[in-house]
């Protein structure tokens, strides 16, 4: 070794070998040291490149966090998708549209799309983000425009045209078109060249009206019948549960008569006053206590001069020869059953029809309020119709005071063909929780009694009841109601695994529902919450639950009864799913009517289920299967044109794919989605 590289060790051998640079021995531990400190800091360098590694990539995670794992050739950029769908959009006919090609009118109808979703804030730190007011974000779009159907239509033909040339009711005061061959000159274009009303059932009773006319009408306007297909089909009732006319009538002047309801309401009444005449029993006029011991006293003598000499619970009555036993009731096996959850404005019939099909074993009618019901609203009755492919059917009532809810369930009893009715105490929305409804019932413990026990008194059918684990979103208490329930006589229980509070945000929390369904036993008690999969139902079996029932899964898609039983997942196709939408439209038109209007209602439940039904990913897209209910879509190309079409989150684009199946939109239809996603991460 050189002197030179000696003394540029010298520093070194001094440091550590504590000996004199000109020492010969110290020269070959100066090399070892010298090794020893470059490895360690070669290993702190890689060290610390590692832990840069994993910072760089933890930040990545909190970027996108909550989005979905998609194969990477499949992900894009919001403004690289939107190019792609509206570069390849074909309009209804085929032909290739533009936006240069576009009517002003047509532009109108794509409303902006919806901001995305704020990531919710600590406490501490709601004061630097969030709203000015505090207020935390909700999953509902309020003063969203809204028209009526029947505004689409500028000239209507009178029904008394439509219905064989009856004469008009209305005289020389109707304001509806009589000369056939004017309307057919003003009514606008049919959407079809076949009707599905009259391939199916041999008539169409829209006639002229029907936006597929041309199927079945003649020449000379007259419209046509197929007389075998009416044969088939005579005295088949597709739908029950219609309002009648004379009960609408009998409810609007309060002449209906609740015979059992009354029983019920007196002994409530008589519970109540024996309650009053007691306390005033207790409390004393005089401060010091004397005129009560005086009262006391005689009452005792009293006591012991009648005194009976059998002890008795109260007044021998017949009631339990008129009532009906829970033994007696009409039974229903809700053992392992798939229950698809009443939903508001998406849970429709033609919607019920659909999940009968792909498993669905139970189906439930949308929340109807028990006020609206008992006024005798055509619109409130129309969601307890039930169609002939529905075997399990309930309803789903609302409401907060025994009298109404009790005289509303013997209207229902007496009146509606259904196999169970439900109460709605699990409704987190303000204006029924602020009414003491919903979620109120569950903190109003003695009117909840009353409600259940007074159901159950006029009903000849199971009474079930939907619950959340509590309002606050750290306090829960479904816990100590169930116990409860079961001694009011409940059927069957369904519990959501989350507050009011939480609404949709957060997972369910079924460690909670594990323990409330071993409390409930043996009343059956349902689980609710985050079911997208059959991955996810067989962990939800596993904790010992009678049965699943699924909400938002089977809106994002309803094939999941299917995965569900058949143990599988299901990587449908976009042709596949818009056979699936195909059937909507049409079971909407058999409900709605195939008319202007029926066709723009069925276009517009359409559209609210599309809002849902988006986010869904196809299985071969993802990196990781399954997917979660809490994963927000990123932007993705899809296999193929529509694939990409179906997964846009813009409701012009839904509007796009309502074109390809009921025809092009009216000049003034505007639509926005009544419900925004708010249960991403």
């Amino acid at each position: 070794m050189s002197e030179m590289n000696l003394k540029e060790a010298e520093p070194i051998h001094c440091q550590y070998t504590r000996t004199s640079p000109n020492c010969c021995t110290c020269l070959s531990s100066c090399r070892g040291i010298v090794a020893a400190l470059v490895r360690r800091d070669l290993e702190k360098a890689c060290g610390m490149e590692n832990a840069m590694e994993e910072t760089v990539e933890k930040k990545t995670d909190v970027v996108v966090k909550g989005d979905a794992a998609l194969k990477t050739q499949f992900l894009t950029t919001k403004d690289k998708f939107h190019e792609f769908v509206d570069s390849g959009w074909k309009g209804p006919k085929g032909h290739k549209t533009s936006d240069n090609d576009k009517p002003e009118e047509e532009k109108e109808t794509s409303v902006e799309e919806p901001e995305t979703k704020k990531f919710k804030v600590d406490p501490e730190e709601r004061n630097k983000v969030g709203k000015p007011d505090g207020k935390r974000i909700r999953g509902q779009n309020k003063s969203r425009p809204h028209t009526k159907p029947n505004a689409f239509d500028e000239k209507r033909l009178c029904p008394s045209v439509i219905q064989d040339n009856k004469e008009c009711t209305y005289g020389d005061k109707c304001i509806f078109l009589h000369d056939a061959a004017e309307y057919m000159g003003s009514k606008l274009a049919d959407i079809g060249e076949s009707c599905y009303l009259y391939d199916t059932f041999g008539k169409c009773a829209y006639g002229l009206s029907c936006r597929y006319a041309k199927a079945h009408t003649t020449p000379d306007f007259k419209t046509m019948e197929n007389a075998e297909l009416i044969k088939a089909n005579e005295g088949r009732e597709t739908v029950k549960n219609s309002l009648k006319k004379e009960l609408q009538n009998q409810l609007r002047k309060r002449s209906v008569a609740f015979k059992k309801s009354e029983e019920y309401l007196k002994t409530l009444a008589n519970n109540k006053d024996k309650t009053q005449q007691l306390g005033n029993a207790v409390v004393s006029a005089d401060p010091t206590g004397e005129e009560q011991r005086v009262s006391t006293e005689a009452e005792t003598q009293a006591s012991q001069d009648k005194q009976p000499p059998v002890k008795t619970i109260g007044p021998l009555t017949d009631e339990d020869v008129i009532k009906l036993r829970q033994c007696e009731k009409k039974q229903v096996d809700f053992q392992d059953k798939l229950y698809l959850a009443p939903l508001t404005t998406c849970g429709n019939l033609p919607f019920r029809r659909l999940c009968k099909r792909f498993g669905a074993d139970i189906t439930c009618g949308e929340m109807a309020m028990c006020t609206n019901l008992l006024q005798g609203q055509q619109s409130e009755w129309a969601l307890l119709k039930r169609h002939e492919s529905e075997d399990v059917f309930g309803v789903q009532v609302e409401g907060c005071f025994p009298d109404t809810m009790t005289r509303c369930a013997e209207l229902i009893n007496n009146n509606a063909d259904v196999d169970f009715v439900d109460i709605n105490s699990g409704c987190p929305i303000d204006l029924v929780y602020k009414k003491g409804g919903g979620c109120g019932l569950m903190t109003r413990n003695r009117k909840f009694e009353q409600i259940i026990k007074g159901m159950n008194h006029v009903l000849d059918v199971p009474l079930t009841v939907k619950i959340r684990t509590g309002v606050q979103e750290k306090c829960n208490i479904a816990h100590k109601l169930i116990p409860e329930m079961k001694k009011w006589d409940v059927s069957m229980i369904t519990l959501h695994g989350r507050s009011r509070e939480q609404r949709y945000t957060k997972l369910a929390d079924w460690d909670y529902i594990t323990a409330c369904s071993k409390l409930a036993s043996p009343v059956p008690l349902f689980g609710n919450g985050d079911i997208l999969s059959y991955e996810d139902a067989m962990k939800a079996k596993e904790t010992g639950v009678s049965g699943i029932m699924i909400a938002r899964g089977a809106l994002i898609k309803p094939w999941i009864f299917t995965e569900i039983k058949e143990s599988r997942h299901w990587d449908i196709s976009s042709n596949e799913r818009l056979d699936v939408l195909r059937d909507f439209s049409n079971f909407g038109l058999e409900h709605w009517g195939s008319d202007t209007r029926g066709v723009e209602k069925t276009r517009t439940f359409m559209l609210e289920w599309l809002s849902f039904m988006c986010r869904y990913i196809p299985v071969g897209l993802l990196e990781r299967v399954p997917q979660k209910i809490n994963e927000r879509p990123p932007f993705y190309m899809g296999r193929n044109y529509l694939e990409s079409l179906m997964a846009s989150q813009h409701a012009g684009d839904w509007i796009r794919i309502s074109e390809m199946l009921l025809g092009p939109v009216p000049k003034n239809f505007i639509f926005l989605p009544k419900h925004k996603a708010n249960a991403y991460k």
